[in-house]
Protein backbone atom coordinates (compact mmCIF):
# COMPACT_ATOMS: atom_id res chain seq x y z
CA UNK A 1 0.00 0.00 0.00
CA UNK A 2 1.66 3.25 -0.98
CA UNK A 3 2.15 5.89 1.86
CA UNK A 4 3.15 8.99 -0.33
CA UNK A 5 3.12 11.62 2.81
CA UNK A 6 6.65 11.37 4.71
CA UNK A 7 7.26 14.25 7.49
CA UNK A 8 10.56 15.28 9.04
CA UNK A 9 11.31 16.22 12.34
CA UNK A 10 15.00 17.01 13.56
CA UNK A 11 17.13 19.20 15.54
CA UNK A 12 19.24 19.33 11.91
CA UNK A 13 18.26 23.55 11.73
CA UNK A 14 18.48 25.55 8.66
CA UNK A 15 22.15 26.62 7.98
CA UNK A 16 23.70 22.98 7.50
CA UNK A 17 22.51 20.78 4.61
CA UNK A 18 21.68 17.82 6.64
CA UNK A 19 17.72 18.28 6.15
CA UNK A 20 18.14 18.28 2.59
CA UNK A 21 20.09 15.79 1.89
CA UNK A 22 17.61 13.56 4.03
CA UNK A 23 14.74 14.90 1.71
CA UNK A 24 17.14 13.84 -1.34
CA UNK A 25 17.91 10.60 -0.14
CA UNK A 26 14.18 10.35 0.19
CA UNK A 27 13.12 11.16 -3.11
CA UNK A 28 15.94 9.46 -4.74
CA UNK A 29 14.08 5.78 -3.81
CA UNK A 30 11.05 7.65 -4.03
CA UNK A 31 10.28 10.86 -6.66
CA UNK A 32 6.64 10.59 -5.92
CA UNK A 33 6.62 10.88 -1.98
CA UNK A 34 5.35 14.21 -0.47
CA UNK A 35 7.98 15.29 2.01
CA UNK A 36 6.91 17.54 4.58
CA UNK A 37 8.92 19.37 6.82
CA UNK A 38 7.51 19.91 10.87
CA UNK A 39 10.30 20.85 12.10
CA UNK A 40 13.89 21.27 12.14
CA UNK A 41 14.46 23.52 14.80
CA UNK A 42 14.21 21.23 17.94
CA UNK A 43 16.82 22.19 20.64
CA UNK A 44 20.26 20.17 20.06
CA UNK A 45 19.66 16.25 21.51
CA UNK A 46 16.45 17.42 23.13
CA UNK A 47 14.47 14.26 23.05
CA UNK A 48 11.45 15.19 25.37
CA UNK A 49 11.04 18.54 23.03
CA UNK A 50 10.71 16.42 20.05
CA UNK A 51 8.55 13.45 21.59
CA UNK A 52 6.03 16.33 22.73
CA UNK A 53 6.15 18.33 19.12
CA UNK A 54 5.64 14.62 17.27
CA UNK A 55 2.78 13.36 19.34
CA UNK A 56 0.80 16.96 18.86
CA UNK A 57 1.42 17.35 14.99
CA UNK A 58 1.03 13.90 13.69
CA UNK A 59 -2.38 13.39 13.56
CA UNK A 60 -3.02 15.97 11.01
CA UNK A 61 -1.95 14.61 8.54
CA UNK A 62 -3.40 11.82 6.26
CA UNK A 63 -3.58 8.12 7.93
CA UNK A 64 -0.53 6.05 6.86
CA UNK A 65 1.65 8.85 6.84
CA UNK A 66 5.49 8.13 8.02
CA UNK A 67 6.53 10.60 10.12
CA UNK A 68 11.03 10.53 10.66
CA UNK A 69 12.24 11.63 13.44
CA UNK A 70 16.23 12.15 14.02
CA UNK A 71 17.28 13.37 17.37
CA UNK A 72 20.06 11.03 18.21
CA UNK A 73 22.48 11.98 20.34
CA UNK A 74 23.08 7.98 20.65
CA UNK A 75 24.00 7.71 16.41
CA UNK A 76 26.45 5.39 16.06
CA UNK A 77 26.02 3.83 19.32
CA UNK A 78 24.27 -0.15 19.93
CA UNK A 79 20.75 2.08 20.12
CA UNK A 80 18.77 0.35 17.74
CA UNK A 81 16.99 1.83 14.37
CA UNK A 82 13.27 1.07 14.92
CA UNK A 83 9.94 1.77 13.13
CA UNK A 84 6.61 2.32 15.24
CA UNK A 85 3.13 1.23 14.02
CA UNK A 86 0.66 3.17 15.66
CA UNK A 87 -2.74 5.58 15.01
CA UNK A 88 -2.83 4.32 12.19
CA UNK A 89 0.47 6.40 12.04
CA UNK A 90 4.29 5.40 11.05
CA UNK A 91 7.14 6.81 12.60
CA UNK A 92 10.60 5.78 12.33
CA UNK A 93 13.72 7.08 14.03
CA UNK A 94 16.24 6.13 16.80
CA UNK A 95 14.84 4.08 19.69
CA UNK A 96 15.93 6.84 22.60
CA UNK A 97 12.69 7.12 23.68
CA UNK A 98 11.88 9.95 20.99
CA UNK A 99 8.45 8.47 20.51
CA UNK A 100 7.37 8.13 24.40
CA UNK A 101 4.41 10.52 23.80
CA UNK A 102 3.32 7.88 20.46
CA UNK A 103 3.42 5.26 23.19
CA UNK A 104 1.35 6.46 26.02
CA UNK A 105 -1.41 7.06 23.64
CA UNK A 106 -2.21 3.81 22.35
CA UNK A 107 -0.25 0.05 22.51
CA UNK A 108 2.08 0.30 19.68
CA UNK A 109 3.60 -2.24 17.14
CA UNK A 110 7.58 -1.77 17.47
CA UNK A 111 10.06 -3.07 14.63
CA UNK A 112 14.05 -3.05 15.12
CA UNK A 113 15.13 -2.07 12.03
CA UNK A 114 17.51 -4.76 10.90
CA UNK A 115 17.13 -5.43 7.34
CA UNK A 116 19.98 -3.14 5.95
CA UNK A 117 19.54 -4.06 1.99
CA UNK A 118 16.84 -1.02 2.84
CA UNK A 119 19.88 1.36 4.13
CA UNK A 120 22.21 3.04 1.82
CA UNK A 121 25.24 1.07 1.10
CA UNK A 122 27.65 3.12 2.62
CA UNK A 123 26.68 4.41 6.22
CA UNK A 124 28.49 6.90 8.59
CA UNK A 125 28.06 6.10 12.11
CA UNK A 126 27.51 10.47 12.31
CA UNK A 127 24.26 10.57 10.13
CA UNK A 128 21.82 7.62 10.28
CA UNK A 129 19.29 9.84 9.45
CA UNK A 130 20.67 10.26 5.69
CA UNK A 131 21.71 6.16 5.72
CA UNK A 132 18.95 4.59 7.37
CA UNK A 133 16.09 6.54 8.61
CA UNK A 134 15.71 8.16 5.14
CA UNK A 135 16.16 5.06 2.64
CA UNK A 136 13.61 3.33 5.42
CA UNK A 137 11.06 5.58 5.19
CA UNK A 138 11.65 6.02 1.44
CA UNK A 139 10.97 2.76 1.02
CA UNK A 140 7.96 2.06 3.05
CA UNK A 141 6.20 4.81 1.42
CA UNK A 142 6.52 2.44 -2.15
CA UNK A 143 4.58 -0.08 -0.69
CA UNK A 144 6.76 -2.42 1.19
CA UNK A 145 4.83 -4.07 4.59
CA UNK A 146 6.55 -3.11 7.88
CA UNK A 147 7.00 -7.18 8.86
CA UNK A 148 10.05 -6.68 5.90
CA UNK A 149 12.15 -4.28 8.22
CA UNK A 150 12.84 -6.49 11.32
CA UNK A 151 11.08 -7.77 14.02
CA UNK A 152 8.79 -7.02 16.51
CA UNK A 153 10.54 -5.99 19.98
CA UNK A 154 8.60 -4.98 23.20
CA UNK A 155 11.83 -4.00 25.31
CA UNK A 156 11.67 -0.39 23.38
CA UNK A 157 12.88 2.60 25.25
CA UNK A 158 10.78 4.63 27.18
CA UNK A 159 10.97 8.17 28.64
CA UNK A 160 9.70 9.93 31.71
CA UNK A 161 7.57 12.09 31.09
CA UNK A 162 5.91 15.12 33.31
CA UNK A 163 2.52 14.08 34.54
CA UNK A 164 -0.36 16.14 35.75
CA UNK A 165 -0.14 15.61 40.00
CA UNK A 166 -3.49 16.37 41.77
CA UNK A 167 -2.35 17.53 45.27
CA UNK A 168 -6.28 18.46 46.61
CA UNK A 169 -9.27 18.18 45.02
CA UNK A 170 -9.15 22.03 43.82
CA UNK A 171 -5.71 21.66 43.22
CA UNK A 172 -3.43 20.27 39.86
CA UNK A 173 -0.26 20.89 39.56
CA UNK A 174 1.81 20.65 36.30
CA UNK A 175 4.78 21.88 34.55
CA UNK A 176 6.43 23.89 31.17
CA UNK A 177 6.92 21.28 28.85
CA UNK A 178 7.75 23.24 25.59
CA UNK A 179 8.69 26.86 24.64
CA UNK A 180 7.87 28.65 21.49
CA UNK A 181 9.53 31.14 19.34
CA UNK A 182 7.71 33.28 20.72
CA UNK A 183 8.51 32.81 24.03
CA UNK A 184 5.16 31.10 24.87
CA UNK A 185 5.20 28.51 27.49
CA UNK A 186 3.01 25.19 26.89
CA UNK A 187 2.33 23.20 30.07
CA UNK A 188 1.05 19.84 30.78
CA UNK A 189 -2.04 21.10 32.01
CA UNK A 190 -4.82 19.86 29.43
CA UNK A 191 -7.84 21.62 28.40
CA UNK A 192 -9.94 18.33 29.52
CA UNK A 193 -7.76 18.64 33.49
CA UNK A 194 -9.32 22.35 33.71
CA UNK A 195 -12.90 21.20 32.23
CA UNK A 196 -12.58 18.61 35.27
CA UNK A 197 -11.90 20.68 37.87
CA UNK A 198 -14.97 22.96 36.66
CA UNK A 199 -17.26 20.07 36.04
CA UNK A 200 -20.20 20.43 38.08
CA UNK A 201 -18.87 23.66 39.32
CA UNK A 202 -20.28 26.70 36.97
CA UNK A 203 -20.20 29.33 39.34
CA UNK A 204 -15.99 28.75 40.08
CA UNK A 205 -13.42 29.94 38.18
CA UNK A 206 -9.34 28.66 37.68
CA UNK A 207 -7.00 30.46 39.29
CA UNK A 208 -3.38 29.79 37.65
CA UNK A 209 0.07 30.53 39.36
CA UNK A 210 3.74 30.46 38.22
CA UNK A 211 6.25 31.35 40.70
CA UNK A 212 3.58 32.51 43.35
CA UNK A 213 2.12 34.99 41.17
CA UNK A 214 -1.22 34.73 38.96
CA UNK A 215 -1.42 34.37 35.79
CA UNK A 216 -4.99 35.59 34.65
CA UNK A 217 -6.84 33.44 31.90
CA UNK A 218 -8.36 35.07 28.57
CA UNK A 219 -9.55 33.66 26.05
CA UNK A 220 -6.91 35.00 23.09
CA UNK A 221 -3.81 36.89 22.82
CA UNK A 222 -4.63 40.14 22.03
CA UNK A 223 -7.77 39.98 25.44
CA UNK A 224 -4.23 40.85 27.47
CA UNK A 225 -4.09 44.85 27.30
CA UNK A 226 -0.59 45.11 29.06
CA UNK A 227 2.80 42.94 29.60
CA UNK A 228 1.85 41.41 32.29
CA UNK A 229 2.09 37.23 32.22
CA UNK A 230 -1.35 35.81 31.05
CA UNK A 231 -2.77 32.04 30.29
CA UNK A 232 -4.92 30.77 28.06
CA UNK A 233 -5.84 27.36 26.53
CA UNK A 234 -3.53 27.05 23.34
CA UNK A 235 -4.05 25.23 19.62
CA UNK A 236 -2.02 22.33 21.12
CA UNK A 237 -4.86 22.06 23.59
CA UNK A 238 -2.78 22.29 27.03
CA UNK A 239 -2.78 25.82 29.82
CA UNK A 240 -0.25 28.06 28.16
CA UNK A 241 1.42 31.69 29.32
CA UNK A 242 1.80 34.07 27.18
CA UNK A 243 2.79 37.44 27.30
CA UNK A 244 0.65 39.76 24.34
CA UNK A 245 3.31 41.18 21.68
CA UNK A 246 6.40 39.82 24.12
CA UNK A 247 8.04 36.78 25.47
CA UNK A 248 7.19 35.03 28.65
CA UNK A 249 10.04 32.60 29.15
CA UNK A 250 12.67 35.80 28.95
CA UNK A 251 10.43 38.43 30.38
CA UNK A 252 9.16 36.80 33.45
CA UNK A 253 12.58 34.23 33.53
CA UNK A 254 10.67 30.61 33.16
CA UNK A 255 12.59 27.62 31.63
CA UNK A 256 11.04 24.27 30.60
CA UNK A 257 10.22 22.19 34.00
CA UNK A 258 9.11 25.66 35.61
CA UNK A 259 5.96 23.99 38.17
CA UNK A 260 2.48 26.02 37.40
CA UNK A 261 -0.70 25.36 39.52
CA UNK A 262 -4.13 25.32 38.46
CA UNK A 263 -6.53 26.48 41.65
CA UNK A 264 -10.39 26.12 41.37
CA UNK A 265 -11.72 29.13 43.39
Amino acid sequence: MDHSVITLTTDFGHEDPFAGIVRGVILNINPSANVVDITHDINPQDIMEASFVIKNSFSFFPRRSIHVVVVDPGVGSARRPIMVAAETHYFIGPDNGVFSGIYKLTEPTVIHITSQHYFLPKRSPTFHGRDIFAPVAAWLSRGVDITNFGDTISDYVTIQLPEVKKSAANIIEGEVVYIDRFGNLTTNISAADIENMLQDKPDRKIKVLVKGKEAPFKDFYSQAQDKGLYSLINSFGYLELFVNKGNASSDFGIKRGEKVGAILT
